[in-house]
């Protein structure tokens, strides 16, 4: 982890490509950054590496003044061993192989102590070192074929990886490899590209190629020269037109991308509602087979990690209430290692912002061995490597989302939750004509009503002061807005370092009501619907404890400002929709938290955009 950049230009110099193309892989969140590149002048392997953001290793290689034709690079988000120069990437084995890559090789204190014992000295507490090494070792010993090292030692690898690798002796060709982690290959002019997001290519070249689990490829300035898949045979990878938007990776006249990505879910959401209000609720949006495999099943399982879990749970009361259909939430890191009874008549639905979630992916993997034979992906990225193992897909329209912590890409799946809900509802029976014409209606309100709600900033950067200087908070919800109030914690959590919690706020008796003093700001989410008297009683016994509340209701709602009731309305309570509303003001409110406490909002320490590891 966490990305990989790469290129042989026969007529240019790579390192413009390749700091360019880190700093465009910076929203995955890393802690450290190098390169290493073929120096033709000195005849060698030159690297350099830094801890810290790419600007400062980019300025070291200015200052080496490094050149060369073929070169890799890789921003680190740290596994195995700290944050340190010697275990940034690239690795470099003996002066003759250099080594990035991304996953995690499980196996790797077993082959350390196998390579160790055959003389090998180690400058890293990484399990990346262990893959210089025993390249090298293979093609030492091997014959020298650069290609077949990679591939004899792949196969000695447990776990998920993908990995560049360039030689001392053939600078004229790069061997790279993927097995459950993202790796793709970008063609120019005379020129390769390899990154593991199509981000970091597309300023060059839109033209690119996505490897599969297993393959392992030989390239040079001319493109693939050599592609086996896991069977070891030949085969090819169609070639694909990048749609992505240049535009949508740069920052404009915003302070932040987290501000930008916020502000843009009016559009983010009226694209990905398009789905349904221009082609109606019908199966065929989620896929060829939808028609069939809709008619047949009699649940649902949603596997998701982090953000992606609460948007499921927000699903399944759209799911149970508009479907009638029964619908599970489960953790995909915690459904991958229990057993499981398989129902070959439940849907299995994983969501995921990247689509290479490893352990959703893993989750998913599971599931089918299991016997779970129909899964739906929802995903942001067009061709990811959920969509691509799942009978059916359907992708959000939110564009790329280059801050770590996510904002459209929630509000987004949300949507297509709902159309899943209202579509299955349709096809069961469970939804006549007047309240499909209803819901549709909701859907084409609802940017609106996110536009208004973003009017609320300046009352959200008030209480943002009130928040930065309190170790904690609790959130409460009741019903379909329980999951926003866990959104708003964890938004919480990842932007200011704030310990947060969120609670149902009829378990608030239950025990979290110990927590309550004069120091512990609660968040209430209080629409008016049918839940908001309890919700009401649960204030009242937070009130009473000389706990201080901030309450984000509607404009139809009956709530008075007091002393220690802190009220802001979002607009008029619009029904089913309210929960993605909500959720914008709980955006708003970490945003500005981080704001005062000065906290990196883009790059929280210790996260990860695409988590590609367990």
């Amino acid at each position: 982890m966490c990305g990989i950049v790469g290129a042989i230009r026969a007529h240019a110099n790579v390192v413009d490509f390749l700091t360019d193309g880190l700093k465009r892989l910076e929203y995955r969140g890393y802690d450290s950054s190098g390169i290493a590149v073929y120096s033709e002048s000195e005849q060698k392997i030159k690297r350099v590496r830094r801890v810290g953001r790419v600007a400062l290793m980019e300025e070291a290689v200015k200052q080496k003044g490094l050149t060369g034709h073929i070169g890799i690079g890789h921003t680190r988000w740290a596994t195995h061993g700290g944050v340190t120069e010697p275990n940034a990437h690239p690795h470099i084995s003996g002066g003759l192989i250099s080594v990035v890559h991304n996953g995690i090789i499980e196996n790797f204190e077993a082959e350390r102590t196998r390579l160790e014992a055959l003389g090998y000295e180690f400058e890293s507490q990484t399990d990346t070192e262990v893959i210089a090494h025993s390249v090298r070792h293979e093609y030492e010993n091997n014959g020298k074929d650069l290609y077949r090292a990679v591939q004899t030692a792949c196969s000695r690898f447990h776990g998920a990886f993908a990995i560049a690798v360039i030689c001392h002796d053939d600078p004229a060709h790069m061997v790279v490899a993927r097995m459950g982690c993202p790796l793709l290959v970008a063609f120019g002019d005379e020129e390769v590209f390899i990154a593991s997001d199509v981000s970091a290519v597309i300023a060059f070249t839109r033209k690119v190629t996505y490897l599969e689990d297993g393959d392992i490829a030989l390239l040079s300035a001319n493109g693939i020269d050599m592609l086996l898949d896991k069977n070891g045979d030949k085969t090819e990878r169609a070639v694909k037109t990048s749609e992505l938007s240049l535009a949508s990776l740069e920052l404009g006249g915003y302070s932040h991308f987290m501000q930008k990505e916020i502000y843009e879910q009016p559009k983010a959401v009226a694209d990905t509602a398009e789905i349904f209000l221009d082609g109606g609720f019908v199966p065929e949006n989620f896929g060829e087979h939808a028609p069939e495999i809709f008619s047949k099943i009699k649940s649902i399982k949603i596997l998701a990690c982090g953000t992606s879990y609460y948007s499921a749970l927000t699903g399944k009361y759209w799911l149970e209430s508009i479907a009638r259909i029964r619908t599970d939430v489960e953790i995909a890191s915690e459904y991958r290692y229990r057993d499981v009874i398989a129902d070959p008549d439940e849907l299995i639905i994983t969501t995921s912002q990247s689509g290479e979630t490893l352990d959703t992916m893993e989750a998913l993997k599971y599931a089918q061995a299991q016997g779970h034979e129909c899964s739906l992906s929802i995903c942001n990225v067009l061709e990811s490597a959920l969509p691509r193992a799942s009978t059916l897909a359907i992708y959000t329209r939110a564009g790329a989302e280059i801050g770590v912590a996510s904002t459209k890409a929630f509000t987004t799946q949300l949507v297509i939750l709902f159309g899943l809900a209202v579509t299955l509802g349709k096809l069961r029976g469970h939804v006549s004509d007047d309240e499909l014409t209803g819901y549709a209606d909701d859907l084409r309100q609802l940017p609106g009503s996110i536009q208004h709600a973003l009017n609320l900033e300046p009352q959200l950067a008030v209480w943002a002061k009130e928040f930065a200087t309190k170790p904690s908070a609790l959130y409460l919800g009741r019903g379909i807005h329980y999951p926003i109030a866990l959104e708003g914690a964890l938004k919480l959590k990842e932007l200011t370092y704030i310990h947060a919690e969120a609670y149902p706020a009829g378990e608030l008796k239950h025990g979290p009501l110990a927590l309550v003093d004069e120091n512990m700001p609660v968040v209430v989410i209080a629409p008016n619907d049918k839940l908001l008297d309890k919700v009401k009683a649960n204030m009242q016994e937070v009130g009473a404890r000389g706990g201080e509340l901030f309450v984000l209701s509607d404009l139809d709602s009956d709530f008075a400002e007091t002393d220690g009731v802190h009220v802001i309305r979002t607009p008029r309570h619009i029904g089913v929709l309210s929960p993605i509303v909500h959720t914008i003001a709980v955006q708003l409110l970490s945003y500005h938290v981080a704001l005062v406490r000065g906290t990196d909002v883009d790059k929280p320490r210790n996260l990860a955009k695409s988590v590609t590891v367990e």
